[in-house]
């Protein structure tokens, strides 16, 4: 609205759904001022991006190019740098050999290779060699029964609320990978509850397969207690786990995951989303499941670690069930969608996301964002009364419209209280501190990000008029 001349944004798809993630790629495509954005949602950036700015160990490249061709350049020049890296190495495994065969170094001719050598191993030293890729791995355990569920005509909707599923018939298959698509709100994860059977439909039929073992991600990562560190979380009092039917010392295990032995021994509140995120999978892969169930599992991941996940999915024998906003993800990854299309119609589409759109597939009118509403904003007065009244909203209560009056001056002081915890944290010598000053800062700093979330949660809540 303020029609700022550069518009700076944040990982901004995180949390929307499909459709509010079009409204804004097509809202920010037609934006006039510059863009500068940071986000692992690989769709956005090819169709957003004109130039990329690569940082990588303290270096900034930039690649004049669409994102798609920035992969294959970056790809290139980490070739390079490996193949030079191996060389330099040779010649200076070479060079150390040399030196301890005794030769005489106080000879002149032999004292310019000295200095060399010592040039070497300083440039060496300085070397920063690129950050690490998570290395995951999974066990499929026992194979389950070729039919995992068979829906007949079942309906579903909690007491005094619409219908979620209407006359839904579906049957799933050993091995079958399935995205479910649609709003937030409509009901995806009601679904997969009663597909593994924990809800009870009010009308039809679920049939369970045999020899189920389920692993759920869950997207509030629940699973996770945050006062524990990520050690205990996973290993759970033990010293070894067993992947693939092979065992493995705990901390070799989440050294994979990227969880040195500092982060390993770090409080899981205090982590970032995308840490927490390595760390629900850690926890999921270190039991044997036939059945994955992944519940917005991209949110905060880098595009590394999620090209990683894709395979690893694509390579896992069993059944899988994805909620995700994620298009590249969706597509690369699932065989066929079920998607949400309103009034509790839920119709089965073969292929991706964008088999969905392809084939004509639509969400529900009354939840989506209009996609074809990406000019930019008018603002003269004129225009403002040409636009359509917006829908009447429930009025609140007195006591909700003064908590919602409350909520915008709450969410600016937790702003800033975040700002300056933040601020302190990147200072060098924060680290520097005993242990247990570090650990509460970064634990105060968790909390309140947390209490902000929630704020903007409730925020919308009200402003949507829901109670």
């Amino acid at each position: 609205m303020t029609e700022p001349d550069l518009l700076i944004l944040d990982e901004p798809t995180n949390h929307l759904d499909i459709a509010a993630v079009e409204w804004l790629e097509g809202f920010l495509a037609n934006y006039r001022g510059a863009l500068l954005f940071v986000s692992h949602d690989r769709a956005l950036a090819q169709r957003l991006s004109s130039a990329v700015w690569d940082l990588d160990r303290g270096h900034l490249r930039v690649f004049r190019c669409q994102f798609e061709r920035y992969q294959e350049e970056k790809e290139k020049l980490l070739e390079e740098e490996a193949r030079n890296d191996a060389l330099f190495d040779k010649k200076l495994a070479q060079e150390e050999a040399w030196i301890r065969q005794g030769i005489k170094a106080r000879r002149t001719r032999n004292e310019g290779r000295v200095r060399a050598l010592q040039a070497l191993r300083r440039q060496r030293e300085a070397r920063r060699s690129q950050q690490g890729i998570a290395r995951m791995s999974l066990d499929s355990g026992e194979l389950s029964g070729k039919l995992v569920a068979e829906l007949t005509d079942v309906s579903f909707a909690y007491p005094g609320e619409p219908s979620l599923i209407q006359d839904l018939s579906f049957t799933l298959l050993r091995g079958d990978k399935v995205g479910l698509i649609g709003p937030n709100g409509v009901g995806k994860s009601t679904l997969i509850r009663v597909l593994l059977g924990d809800l009870k439909p009010q009308s039809g039929h679920v049939r369970l397969g045999t020899k189920q073992q389920v692993a759920y991600f869950d997207q509030r990562r629940d699973q996770l207690n945050p006062e524990l560190t990520v050690l205990d979380n996973i290993a759970e009092g033990r010293d070894s786990v067993t992947v693939g039917g092979k065992s493995r010392h705990v901390m070799s295990y989440l050294s994979d995951f990227l969880f040195s032995g500092v982060k390993a021994r770090t409080k899981v509140g205090a982590l970032s989303g995308g840490e927490r995120n390595r760390a629900l999978l850690a926890k999921l892969f270190s039991q044997p499941a036939n059945i994955l169930v992944l519940d917005e599992p991209t949110n905060d991941l880098d595009v590394e670690t999620l090209e990683l996940l894709e395979k690893l999915l694509l390579e896992f024998s069993g059944t899988v069930l994805l909620v995700s906003h994620d298009r590249a993800f969706l597509d690369n990854v699932v065989n066929s969608c079920l998607a949400f299309e309103g009034d509790g119609r839920i119709c089965e589409y073969v292929g991706g996301y964008g088999d969905f759109i392809r084939q004509g597939g639509n969400f529900a009118a009354d939840a989506k964002v209009d996609k074809q509403e990406t000019k930019p904003v008018e603002t003269d007065s004129k225009s403002a009364v040409r636009e359509k009244a917006p829908a009447k909203k429930k009025k609140l209560s007195y006591k909700l419209q003064r908590e919602l009056d409350s909520l915008p001056a709450l969410i600016d002081q937790l702003e800033d209280e975040i700002s300056a915890i933040e601020m302190e944290v990147a200072e060098p010598q924060f680290y520097q501190q005993e242990q247990t000053l570090v650990q509460a800062r970064l634990n105060l700093l968790a909390e309140k990000q947390s209490e902000l979330e929630a704020a903007f949660e409730r925020w919308s809540e009200l402003e949507g008029g829901e109670e």
